[in-house]
């Protein structure tokens, strides 16, 4: 934590603030090890206070020790006036991305003398190189996807609903060490599965059709992220076709990453193999995109990406094709960036699964 907050000083100092008003939860929790619903944490060039409510007052007490707390009953802004929390402060950065309009407003309307200052990727820009710890908190999230997927497509078959399986999947990854899902478990089967983020629904899965699963978990509150695509029973030749394109794109991807390249020029490693194939219209997503706190974290791999890769960044790699009476395929694996390559940190198997 001591290493981040003075990174973050850093750079406050070099942008002439005199403070930082963080209030993105990930990233509260990324700088003072607070993981509750309900906070804010104010960075100044000699020390942090993270603000919080009675409710999380023994958690706050044993997840942020190194730094100053202020436990209240009032709305937060309104607490860091009553504490004098931004006393004798010019110049205070605000997360501009993550702070609606009406706080802004109520945070001019209380510190009148305070020069309010809009920021972006200040706290980001340190999060994206993953420290060991981080990483091996990833890790031990994508071993879990991991063995949850080989347990569940013992219960994909014809008649089960979508929504069964949504709800297998996040009752077996706490079952087996997560602390919640990632996000919403995504089942898309049939047609269903030709949008990348379907949810699941009571659609019962049929014979001979593609089921894309997309799901993943939290330890220590990191993310890991893995997709899947399974065949119900002989599925057409045009969806193996399919299915064995997005494998090689997977591939080429893979054996691609390194830090040091722009993303951009990872994400044409798996465009240029569909484009050459045909099939460049139908991968209407980027490649992948950071992981960590949040699951969709810096760096977007796509084409309109502007940011170089750097060792340490975990990542995703994902693409996927998507055509109207064929299906949806997509493959997804979580990578660490090194200058040399990638470490891949999911292992569930890649081969089209016949179930």
């Amino acid at each position: 934590m001591n290493f981040r907050l003075a990174r973050l000083r850093a750079e406050m100092q070099r942008r002439g603030l005199d403070a930082l008003l963080v209030s993105f939860l990930p990233n509260v929790r990324y700088l003072s090890g607070f993981s509750g619903s309900n906070a804010l944490c104010v960075v100044t060039r000699t020390g942090a206070v993270l603000v919080t409510d009675s409710r999380y007052a023994r958690q706050s007490r044993s997840e942020a020790r190194r730094l100053q707390r202020v436990i209240t009953a009032l709305p937060l802004p309104e607490a860091l006036n009553a504490f004098g929390v931004l006393k004798r402060l010019r110049t205070v950065g605000f997360e501009a991305e993550h702070v609606p309009y009406v706080q802004y407003r109520m945070l001019k309307k209380l510190f009148p003398r305070i020069s309010f200052r809009g920021t972006t990727g200040l706290v980001e820009d340190i999060a994206l190189i993953k420290d060991a710890s981080e990483i091996d908190s990833v890790h031990r999230a994508a071993r879990i996807s991991d063995r949850v997927f080989g347990e569940i497509i013992s219960l994909i078959r014809p008649g089960v609903r979508e929504s069964e399986i949504a709800a297998e999947i996040s009752y077996l990854l706490r079952r087996h060490g997560g602390e919640r899902d990632a996000f919403e478990p995504i089942v898309a089967s049939g047609d269903r599965a030709i949008l990348p983020h379907a949810r699941a629904t009571t659609k019962r899965i049929r014979r001979g059709e593609l089921v894309v699963l997309d799901f993943g978990t939290t330890c220590n509150g990191y993310c890991s992220d893995l997709t899947r695509t399974v065949a119900v029973g002989r599925v057409s030749r045009a969806a193996r076709e399919t299915y064995a394109l997005v494998r090689e794109a997977h591939a080429d991807a893979i054996a691609a990453a390194r830090a040091g390249m722009m993303a951009r020029e990872l994400d044409a490693v798996a465009r240029e193999r569909f484009r050459r194939a045909g099939y460049g219209r139908y991968f209407v997503h980027s490649l992948g995109h950071g992981l960590g706190l949040s699951i969709h974290e810096r760096p977007r791999v796509s084409p309109l990406s502007r940011e170089r890769l750097q060792a340490g960044s975990v990542i995703t790699i994902e693409p996927g094709l998507y055509i109207p009476g064929v299906g949806g395929v997509r493959i997804e694996d979580d990578v660490v960036l090194t200058p040399g390559g990638c470490k891949v940190l999911t292992g569930a198997s890649r081969e089209l699964m016949t179930l």
